[in-house]
């Protein structure tokens, strides 16, 4: 999983939005020539990273033809979710229905209230995160399908009998959006309409406990009320994790000093206390034996490895390689 950032900084290999753009796409390809199972990338506007993800997603699509491809996550706030679901549908419709979209109210943002600058506006007495909500549950209404739009009489082609929908749709990607949950309430909220969990590095700190035990009693809460629902599929969760195997010296000297062994306790806004999980970096025989430890893991069935997409495509590969290689078997992930 990338941030997609640019820099012009000393060391960086990313030093424009072409290159993050067209890195992106090389290290998808990367990726799957490994033997990787998926290419997810973060969303955010108004920063040094990958913004709009359709066009990205649509071109990685078309150069590969196995791996996942989806997002962790879109900003729901600054979406209009009709030509959301056109854009997802084409993009799906490329990659031949590997499309793994991830969705969410968003995370702090680099300006205040950016969404505004989209034309969007809570209504009165919502939030936005009541907003990006209620953009989440039009767009998977217009995924189910069918027909709502009432055809001219007189259309520049002849239209198909009925009501219309957004073009193209894409059969079966409504099962394949997720919903990027912080809390215990709003994984069972998504459980409730059917969307996969993603949790990430960071979440609400609702206990004393650790991060990953916290993590993992909301996978928990949110397996729990999907089975209330009563949903005829296996619903599908995933977390997040930066993972370092320490095989060389460039990892050493990258990684190997890292001072973030702990979780830690933060403020992503005024009202919101977060747990920020630990960062997991060592030879792989410890590497496997710390992360053996991690229960959220365990729960989930899906890990996405944070890349230091600056360091470029080359480095990245051989971070992916290593824990393919050195960490995976051994944990019985592949």
């Amino acid at each position: 999983m990338s941030f997609g950032h640019w820099s012009p900084s000393p060391g960086s290999h990313t030093r424009s939005a072409s290159d993050a753009l067209l890195q992106s796409v090389d290290l998808a390809v990367a990726a799957e020539e490994l033997g990787a199972d998926g290419a997810y990338f973060r969303v955010h506007h108004f920063a040094r990273q990958l913004g709009s993800p359709f066009p990205l997603l649509a071109a990685i699509g078309a150069r590969t033809s196995r791996i996942e491809i989806g997002t962790a996550v879109i900003d729901m706030r600054y979406e209009n979710p009709l030509y959301m679901a056109e854009d997802a549908g084409a993009a799906d419709l490329i990659s031949g229905g590997r499309l793994q979209l991830g969705i969410s109210r968003g995370s702090p943002e680099q300006v205040i209230d950016g969404w505004r600058y989209f034309g969007y506006q809570p209504q009165e007495g919502q939030t936005d995160a009541d907003m990006a909500r209620g953009h989440a549950q039009v767009l998977l209404e217009v995924l189910r399908g069918e027909g709502f739009a009432q055809p001219s009489p007189r259309p520049m082609f002849p239209n198909p009998p009925g009501l219309l929908r957004p073009e193209p749709h894409s059969p079966g990607l409504r099962e394949r959006i997720w919903w990027g949950a912080a809390s215990r309430q709003t994984a069972t909220w998504a459980a409730g309409l059917g969307l996969n969990l993603q949790s990430s590095t960071l979440i609400s700190n609702e206990s004393d406990k650790p991060f990953h035990l916290q993590q993992a009693e909301q996978i928990q809460a949110f397996r729990d009320a999907w089975q209330t629902a009563g949903h005829q599929r296996e619903p599908r969760v995933s977390v997040s994790r930066s993972i370092f195997a320490l095989t060389d010296d460039r990892d050493r000297a990258y990684f190997g000093r890292q001072n973030q062994d702990t979780d830690q306790i933060g403020f992503i806004d005024a009202q919101t206390q977060a747990i920020f999980g630990r960062t997991y970096a060592a030879e792989p025989d410890v590497l496997i034996q710390q992360l053996k430890e991690d229960e959220a893991i365990a729960a989930a069935d899906t890990l996405l490895l944070t890349v230091p997409n600056q360091l470029g495509v080359d480095y990245n590969a051989h971070v992916i390689d290593s824990i393919l290689t050195h960490v995976a078997p051994a944990l019985g992930w592949r």
